[in-house]
Formats: C-alpha cells, structure tokens, sequence
C-alpha cells in the first residue's frame, strides 16, 4: 500500500540497463491481470535499441525520457493474433469492431498498469506517454504493427535518476459515489478544487500563460477543443486504416 500511496512518475533514468530476467518476470507478472474471455487480445513491444527509440521519439514529441529510458514498451490491442488462431481452427472471428477495440484497450490497460505496479514495487520508475494516441500512425510504421494491432499506451522504464515531487490528487470525495452517482453543485467544485487551484505551480501556470484561472490553462493551452477534434479525426482514420 506504501508504494502505491507513495508513487510518483519518474521521468528521468540512469544509465543502467535493466535485465532481461528481471523485465520478463514483470512482463508474465502483468499478464496475469484480467482479461475479458481470458482471451488476452492485446500485444507488448519492448524497445531497447536506441535507433528504434530515435524513430518512435518524434511520435511522442520528442520528449528526451523516450531515447533516454533503457526500456519502452508500448502496449497495444492485438485483434490479429486471436482472430488467426480463431481461423487456423475452423472458426470465423468477428473481432473487427470497435467494440473489440474497445475491449482491447481494457485488456491492454490492465496488463499496463499491473506491470507498473510490479516494477514500482522493484525500486523502477515508470512514466506514462498519453501521447500514444496522438500520433498512432507513426507509432503502427516505426513498430511495423499489422492490421487489427494497434497502440494504446507507451511506458517508459528504468532506474530512477530523480526524485521529484509527489504531484496532487483530488480528494476521495471528488472522486467515490455511494451507491449513484451524485452531480456537482458550484460550490462543490469551488470546494473540491480549492487545494489544486491554491498549488504556486499551478498559480505560476495561469500567471505564465496569461489566464484568468487554471482551468482556463487546460481549455485554451494544454487540450484545446481544436487539438482533440483533430486527433480525433486521425484516430478514428487509423483506426480503420488497420482494419477496425
């Protein structure tokens, strides 16, 4: 409960590999997390050489934990290799759907977050790219992903060379519903982010970005509208681009 109460995301590494036993156990450890029909339709590429890590980098903005981490693995919805084992035993699968998709992502995710969890508790650091879905296209070219395989979530590996600040979270309240769910009133909300809002990090945000509130800073700088339209034109794109 420590390390999970604790954690923090880890963005900087040694230079120290991180060996192939110790990596294949956290690997088979993941996979024993849930999976819907225990059929597993997910796939995990592990990235060590620094070549493949310079061209998955441009996908993922370039951010330095890419070619720095000594490990990346990107976890991917893997419709293909259960649909050829579905036809390779005279059976006609049906699996591309966004539903499966979707039920791939779920799949994926679990596996992703168990491996975390199980390397966290190794002493290795782990940094989430939500940047995954923003550029799949170039993620499926610089992975050689067939049809019905595709990215998910990337993790970044390795021995921690930092040790930052433990960012904030919303309070249990924001978060728990007993038994429905209960809509916000205004005073809610004023309540329940009061302690983010009142972070000088995120006071030096709205001040450094010239807006009123931080919110505005997630609206107009971080995520705008513009932004996630645009992606999500391309997702849906290569969605169906490799077969779904």
């Amino acid at each position: 409960m420590d390390s999970l109460k604790l954690r923090k995301t880890i963005r900087k590494y040694q230079q120290k590999d991180i060996p192939a036993d110790l990596l294949n156990d956290l690997l088979e450890s993941a996979f024993r997390a849930s999976t819907v029909g225990n059929m597993q339709v997910y796939s995990v590429v592990v990235t060590r050489d620094a070549g493949r890590k310079a061209r998955l980098a441009p996908a993922h903005f370039n951010q330095p934990m890419v070619t720095e981490a000594p490990v990346v693995l990107t976890f991917c919805i893997d419709l293909n290799r259960f649909s050829k084992w579905c036809r390779l035993r005279k059976a006609e699968p049906g699996y591309n759907n966004f539903e499966w998709f979707v039920t791939g992502a779920v799949d994926a995710l679990l596996a992703a977050q168990t491996f975390c969890v199980a390397a966290e508790e190794k002493g290795l650091g782990i940094c989430y790219l939500g940047t995954t879905t923003y550029n799949p296209h170039l993620i499926i070219d610089a992975l050689e992903l067939p049809e019905l395989v595709f990215p998910i979530t990337t993790v970044t590996v390795g021995w921690p060379a930092e040790d930052p600040v433990q960012v904030d979270r919303l309070p249990l309240e924001a978060v728990v519903h007993e038994e429905v769910y209960h809509d916000y009133s205004a005073d809610d909300i004023d309540r329940l982010y009061a302690y983010k809002e009142s972070l000088p990090e995120n006071k030096g945000f709205v001040q450094e970005n010239g807006k009123e509130t931080l919110a505005q800073v997630f609206t107009d700088v971080r995520y705008t509208k513009k932004d996630a339209e645009a992606m999500s034109d391309l997702l849906w794109n290569v969605m169906k681009k490799q077969g779904f």
